[in-house]
């Protein structure tokens, strides 16, 4: 959520920071500051609102020293307001904070009862008065540090400063995800290994309470009682170029269009496109060992948030039919509080973009408990729940900038398909010209959205229309039913709009009645299994007033003579539908934004990644 990025090096500190928080601008915030040393002690400038607010403030200031700390800060205790932002100083520490600390209000009565002075509402003031305790007796900021994170219970990462330490920084974390950037004769540290690529490749990721000890180009990894630590440097291959927007309007825009080459770079490595075939690939876990993996689990359980959950939906649905394995899914926030049943020869998944969100990562933990083995699918390599899988698969859609996630979706649903193939394969339910054909079917689908893409300036044009609708009412059955999820989620996200999605089938289980001509009924109606059903579903709809907009395949007619709108999607083999029709609802909750004048890359309230519970 929150943004964090410090600097220790020859480079102007107040720089860097910047242009490290613009990086970081896609996880959500809403006041920012910057504490830089300036004649001997940290100079601290803040401000509510936007970065521009804090640059504003900048732009006259100046500062001579070579270490600083800058911050975005998404409120969690305290309003939005400049006292509350971050960097928080106290008798000469500077700390900048992402999380949550559990125990604050225990902290906060023990300082008040010693004369504290605490000038804010957070709970991270309170760290910065206990390390500032600390500092004054060891007079050495990592043994303060050693000293008060016994102390701490939550969520949290955290970067320190001390003024009388002018060539040393500190950070240490347990949950949120913390990254140290290497360079010549200089250190940063980041929230998102984004904030740094402009300046260096090379990383250390942070394990939980650990800490990293900064002495001018000297970096050192400690367990939280001071023992030295190895870790190994990473080299990542994404150059900053990668995360621009490359000409368009918006991120967003931007990925939606990267989607037939991100959804080509997810099934790469799962298919042998001369013969056809699907060969899933792993990490942590070779090819051989995995397949025989699957032939002895009798059940699967796959734990996810978000959009990561309706991509877990739609994979219940394709492993149930491929693989014959029975699937059970949770939302990872209701995983733990539902007190599980983890049999023995249970697969255990977790779904993740940012391979940093808690409640999936908490699940995880509680599963490895348990004894289970667990498979990861996430896109950021090395975060946090692709550390701790035993076995990774990756989305491999590159940065996603844009808060609502498109791209990382469609790769995510290209992969869990090809994990469906495998697995039904290796279980000898999948006839070789079967396994052919819906391979074949995926190889073609990033050329089909490519032809999808063409309903961009049919959305923009409708735009003005769509936004009479007082809702929308999103509708599938089968493998459609996640994605009219999905649909509506995007919308929820983006135009601040009521929207729902709902099985078709349950239209008359309470749904129709808000149907009028004033609420939008997204039908989405392919040519599969489930067409004559969802075909009777959109009648009911019509005849009750509503407004269809329905996806269908190819030139269907009578599919078109009942909406109001309809859109013609490639005709495909019924395993590539999905993904075909995800473009279409991600164009036009886009568009439907923009006409509002929302920030379609930052929407209110929302966050990219959820660190916390």
């Amino acid at each position: 959520m929150c943004g964090i990025v410090g600097y220790l090096g020859p480079l102007n500190p107040k720089d860097v920071i910047l242009q490290g928080l613009k990086k970081l601008e896609y996880r959500g915030y809403d006041s920012a500051g910057v504490a830089i040393l300036h004649d001997g002690h940290a100079k601290r400038i803040r401000a509510s609102g936007k970065l521009s607010a804090l640059e504003d403030k900048l732009k006259s200031e100046t500062f001579n020293g070579h270490l600083g700390i800058g911050h975005t800060r998404w409120a969690t205790h305290g309003a939005p307001t400049e006292r509350n932002a971050h960097p928080h100083q106290v008798g000469g520490v500077s700390l900048i904070h992402n999380g949550i600390i559990e125990n604050y209000q225990e902290i906060r009565q023990e300082l008040l009862s010693k004369g504290a002075e605490i000038s804010s509402d957070t709970d991270s003031e309170l760290v910065a008065h206990l390390i500032a305790i600390e500092v004054e007796k060891t007079q050495d900021l990592e043994l303060a540090v050693e000293k008060v994170l016994p102390r701490l219970r939550g969520a949290f990462s955290i970067v320190v400063i001390w003024d009388q330490a002018p060539q040393d920084m500190v950070a240490f974390k347990d949950g949120p995800p913390l990254v140290v950037g290497l360079g010549d004769d200089q250190v940063f540290v980041a929230s998102d290994v984004q904030a740094l690529l402009a300046y260096t490749k090379k990383f250390i990721y942070l394990d939980d309470r650990e800490i990293v000890s900064v002495k001018g180009s000297q970096v050192q990894i400690l367990t939280s009682q001071g023992a030295p630590v190895v870790k190994e440097v990473v080299e990542i291959n994404w150059s900053p170029e990668m995360v621009e927007k490359q000409g368009f309007a918006h991120y967003m825009l931007k990925e939606i269009y990267e989607q037939p080459r991100s959804v080509a770079a997810a099934l790469e490595p799962h298919i042998q496109a001369d013969k056809h075939e699907v060969q899933l690939s792993t990490e942590g876990l070779n090819s051989e060992s995995f397949q025989e993996l699957l032939k002895k689990t009798k059940r699967f359980c796959i734990v996810a948030c978000g959009t990561s959950f309706y991509a877990g939906q739609l994979a219940k649905y394709l492993i149930e039919k491929l693989a014959q394995v029975p699937v059970d899914l949770d939302v990872a926030s209701e995983f733990r509080y539902r007190s599980p049943l983890l049999e023995k020869d249970t697969l255990f998944m977790t779904i993740s973009q940012s391979g940093e969100t808690a409640d999936t990562l908490a699940a995880l933990r509680l599963a490895k408990e348990k004894g289970l083995q667990i498979l990861s699918l996430c896109n950021v390599k090395n975060s946090t729940i692709d550390r701790e899988a035993h076995i990774k698969l990756y989305m491999r859609s590159g940065p996603e900038i844009g808060v609502a996630s498109t791209k990382a979706f469609t790769s995510t649903l290209s992969v869990l398909s090809c994990l469906a193939l495998q697995w039904g394969k290796v279980k000898g339910l999948l006839s070789q010209k079967d396994e052919n054909d819906m391979v074949q079917a995926l190889l073609a689908v990033p050329s089909q959205l490519e032809v999808v893409l063409a309903y961009d300036k049919y959305f923009k044009e409708m735009a003005h229309q769509l936004r009479n609708y007082r809702g929308f009412l999103y509708m599938g059955r089968g493998l459609s039913y996640p994605i009219a999820m999905e649909g509506a989620l995007k919308m929820k996200e983006l135009a601040y709009l009521h929207a729902e999605g709902y099985a078709a089938g349950e239209m008359k289980h309470g749904p129709l009645a808000l149907i009028d001509h004033r609420m939008a009924i997204v039908m989405l109606c392919p040519q599969d299994q489930w067409y004559e059903k969802t075909f009777s579903n959109l009648e009911e709809a019509k005849a009750r007033g509503g407004e269809i907009l329905a996806l269908g395949s190819g030139e269907d007619e009578s599919l078109k003579m009942k909406s109001q709108y309809y859109l013609p999607l490639p005709k495909a083999h019924w395993l590539a539908n999905p993904l075909l029709s995800t473009i279409p609802l991600q164009l036009m909750a886009y568009h439907l934004a923009s006409e509002l004048g929302y920030d379609v890359d930052q929407p209110r309230n929302l966050a990219k990644s959820v660190t916390v519970e």
